[in-house]
């Protein structure tokens, strides 16, 4: 293909950056990436410190939704890939106990009864309403299109408990979200359709539910997760990726000047934007502040992971199990959820040594997120005592903090989204993706990227058509 197209300028170096990267390197599409942190890789971040494995962020992969697991394989790393080990096993705190999710569940969803009516999660009226799910209509077709809350979804399907034990704690969870707030349409659109194909949640799931010896819903990488950003690096031209490098302004309308505050301008007539949302509303403000209001008007949680290693005759639980999450309902308690780490991932601790990981913050507690270090330590560890019977302190301790990385995708974010995408057609070559956007999760993020960079290189290959000069006859 001519040299004569000028590169794509890509901003932002988290995943979905870095996978649009990938994409046009495929195709053999210059670009250059502008990173303004000194790493790559945004919220997937590994540390190694005494013989621990730790992700500060996301942690796994989901199979279900196959791009990230795809792009390990083309980057060589399949053979890598491992499951959680069993059992598998989450729990959800109520009454200060820990209470497992009930057996054959997806997503806190029963796809048998028995095992609903046995467990103790919730009470006898609360089994009952969400057994009576089988029973209920889907949402009539006329209100498809309207969109609704987690919250208002699950009441709907299940009841009032439902929402308090499941949704909140699980579905909200997740995101770090505010369970009345977010949308169920952005978030979780294949259990709308679940729910208009089968009539019915539990009997969706009990269809689609898969048979047999089954090796769990996510994988990792024996070097955590930035074991992958690392190989997709290492596959990248490295004179096209820049870190330090904060782009501050976009002016023109194709070509467009790309600014940076360090006073360089690059001129590009295709840009991706793959940093957050209210990164790029201010990126985009002078050249369309309508399209920057509505970047701007997606809102972003902050979070922290707080990582505590222990002897493992210090806690008294087994830990057979992934963890478990707290619901806002229950009283006293400052974490959202606590991961078992090396329950899951052995490799991550080294032997006779046990490495949890809690979660705080988001949308339920910001304001824990002012406090130190120290702080959150001993928050995390107070609150973890309570059901694991730890005695002793921590042996290691690491804190990782996520200023407004969390993108809330609410109510009203796909027409949100309609209206942006509006905006951007009439500002040819320029393109939004990440998080904020079309997916929240490693592997939508990845599967946006490189959706938007297919897109933009048969527009810089038809740049560079027009751009070759002819030769003479």
């Amino acid at each position: 293909m001519s040299p004569s197209a000028d590169p794509v300028v890509i901003v932002g170096g988290g995943i979905a950056g870095l996978a649009a990267a990938y994409e046009l390197h495929l195709r053999h599409v210059p670009f250059v990436l502008l990173e303004r942190a000194t790493r790559l890789g945004g919220v997937i971040r590994t540390e190694r410190v005494g013989g621990f494995t730790i992700d500060g962020g996301p942690d796994s992969l989901l199979v279900q939704k196959p791009a990230a697991i795809d792009l390990c394989r083309a980057l060589g790393l399949g053979d890598r890939l491992f499951p959680t080990t069993p059992p598998r096993t989450a729990f959800i705190v109520r009454g200060g106990v820990l209470h497992p999710l009930p057996e054959a569940s997806v997503l806190g969803i029963p796809t048998r009864l028995l095992p609903l009516a046995t467990t103790r999660l919730f009470s006898t009226r609360g089994k009952l309403r969400m057994a009576m799910e089988l029973a209920l209509p889907p949402r009539p077709p006329s209100a498809e299109r309207e969109d609704e809350s987690i919250g208002s979804f699950m009441r709907r399907r299940f009841g009032d408990e439902a929402v308090t034990y499941l949704a909140e704690p699980l579905f909200a969870g997740i995101h770090s979200g505010d369970v009345e707030r977010l949308s169920m349409a952005a978030l979780f659109p294949r259990l709308l359709q679940a729910e208009q194909r089968y009539g019915s949640l539990i009997r969706a799931f009990r269809a689609m539910r898969p048979r047999g010896d089954q090796q769990g819903a996510f994988r990792s990488l024996p070097g955590g997760l930035e074991e992958m950003v690392t190989r997709l690096v290492a596959a990248l031209p490295a004179p096209a990726l820049r870190t330090g490098a904060t782009v501050d302004r976009l002016d023109g309308h194709g070509p467009f000047e790309v600014r940076l505050t360090s006073g360089e301008r690059l001129s590009a007539d295709l840009v991706v934007l793959a940093a957050p949302a209210h990164r790029v509303a201010a990126i985009v403000e002078p050249i369309d502040a309508e399209l920057a209001r509505l970047c701007a008007g997606i809102p972003y949680v902050s979070s922290a992971t707080v990582a505590l290693a222990y002897a493992r005759e210090a806690i008294r639980h087994p830990l057979e199990g992934s963890g478990f999450v707290v619901p806002a309902a229950e009283p006293g308690w400052r974490i959202m959820a606590a991961s078992w780490v090396s329950s899951k991932w052995p490799q991550r601790a080294p032997a006779g040594s046990v490495l949890l990981r809690a979660f705080l913050g988001g949308a339920r507690k910001p304001e824990i997120l002012s406090e130190d270090d120290e702080t959150l330590r001993r928050v995390a560890h107070d609150d973890l005592s309570k059901v694991l019977g730890i005695r002793g302190e921590p042996t290691l301790a690491l804190i990782h903090r996520w200023p407004l990385a969390n993108a809330q995708h609410e109510v009203g974010h796909r027409q949100r989204l309609r209206a942006v995408e509006a905006r951007l057609a009439h500002l040819p070559g320029l393109h939004v993706t990440g998080s904020g956007f079309r997916g929240v999760g490693i592997p939508d993020c990845v599967a946006d990227g490189r959706a938007v960079a297919t897109t933009v290189a048969a527009a810089w290959e038809a740049a560079a058509r027009r751009k070759t000069p002819e030769r003479p006859t």
